[in-house]
């Protein structure tokens, strides 16, 4: 139910009732935020005649403010969608469903649904148990649940397609920097760390301690791996680095890598050992689903 609304009024994006009494799904324009609400005596909604499909807008005393511009999102903006509505656009076609008929199966507007898959939102506990129940799955799972787990955990998809990467895709995944795993040898045995890495003129750098885990990546030939599980969509990719490590110490080398880095690395602390690692194997592989499917 796209709408036009002041700053600080609300969008009714989901009915409960049929009959469009209370209560109501509403987004609120200046959070964004879509929240049950059960509104007061105060408050009224107002039909807008010249928008589509029916639209209403909901005005709660206290929330409005004069002279600002709509929060409405315009017709063709991209869609950005939130990790709840990609589980839940998956779920509906894993069932083979419309849009339409999974709003109505569930009670809800077709605009609503639209706006949950295509934009990041909060929708209220019996949306989600009535999509849930409509897609054969469960609220949990529509909401990520087992965030704290490894990932995973979810289904595979029913005709998965596994195709290796090749040079120029590992090198756009491994992208300019993020997180990485070294993975090294050490007296206690091997071991496989969490670094903060950059990838700065082909070769991958990191910082670290020089009694650190990670440093004891110097001189050795490692591995080095990045990878993407997509939780929602039950796909992901990773890219797998072998080549020599070393210490770079040269001033000049030093201060550039130091100026180009995006970030510093996480674990916080006196990390100021720059670790490279020049790639001479660099292979990836992507599981994704079916072009069929």
């Amino acid at each position: 139910m796209g709408i036009l609304v002041a700053v600080d009024n609300g969008e009714i994006v989901g009915l409960h009732h049929e009959d469009g009494t209370p209560p109501y799904d509403v987004r609120w324009s200046d959070t964004d935020a879509v929240t049950l609400v059960f509104p007061g005596p105060d408050a009224h909604v107002h039909h807008v005649e010249h928008e589509p499909e029916g639209d209403y807008e909901f005005r709660q005393p206290g929330r409005e403010e004069a002279g600002t511009e709509s929060a409405r999102t315009r017709p063709g903006r991209a869609p950005n969608p939130g990790d709840i509505g990609r589980r839940v656009a998956f779920e509906r076609k894993r069932q083979g469903l419309t849009r339409a008929e999974t709003a109505r199966l569930a009670g809800m507007a077709p605009a609503y649904l639209a706006y949950l898959e295509e934009r990041p939102a909060d929708p209220s506990v019996a949306s989600l148990i009535r999509l849930a129940s409509v897609l054969r799955t469960s609220v949990a799972v529509l909401r990520g649940g087992g965030i704290d787990l490894p990932p995973g955990r979810g289904r595979a998809v029913t005709h998965p397609r596994l195709r290796d990467l090749g040079p120029d895709e590992c090198r756009a995944r491994l992208s300019t920097h993020g997180v990485g795993r070294v993975a090294v040898s050490t007296p206690d045995g091997p071991a496989v760390i969490p670094v903060n890495y950059e990838v700065i003129d082909d070769v991958i750098v990191f910082r670290t301690a020089p009694d650190s885990v990670p440093a004891a990546a110097v001189g050795t030939d490692v591995a080095f791996e990045v990878d993407h599980v997509d939780e929602a969509m039950s796909q992901g990719w990773s890219v797998l680095v072998v080549g020599p490590a070393r210490v770079v110490t040269e001033p000049d080398a030093v201060r550039r890598l130091a100026t180009r880095a995006h970030t510093k690395p996480w674990a916080g602390g006196e990390r100021d050992m720059w670790v490279s690692i020049r790639p001479t194997r660099l292979t990836g592989r992507l599981i994704s689903p079916a072009a069929d499917q």
